[in-house]
């Protein structure tokens, strides 16, 4: 799924907003998930995931075309960990029911005001 997609999914579900509203609003996740993680915090949506960065140290590496011996800098780098509902969904299998709703399923309606 693309971006657009996405959006068009937004315009599809809530069909009272316009695309520039639906984008605006696909648009500020993705930036509020991307400075997050930039600030190094970890980001957890429940029934789907979690995003981390995970930090790299610097390393002797090697170029496999040469076998030269080059420094690898220390990286900071997004992980991603799947949930264990999304893990089940995506393999098919039923996700037991939990107290206060599912979450992948919508659960409460937007709304607005």
């Amino acid at each position: 799924m693309t971006k657009r997609e996405l959006i068009d999914e937004v315009m599809k579900l809530y069909s009272r907003f316009s695309r520039r509203d639906a984008e605006n609003m696909v648009n500020a996740v993705f930036d509020s998930m991307t400075e997050a993680l930039t600030r190094d915090e970890r980001i957890e949506v429940r029934g789907f995931g979690s995003f981390v960065v995970k930090h790299r140290q610097a390393r002797e590496g090697r170029n496999p075309k040469t076998g030269e011996l080059v420094s690898v800098a220390a990286k900071r780098l997004p992980f991603f960990k799947v949930g264990k509902e999304l893990k089940l969904r995506v393999d098919g299998r039923p996700v037991p029911d939990t107290e206060g709703g599912n979450s992948m399923t919508g659960g409460e309606e937007f709304q607005e005001g």
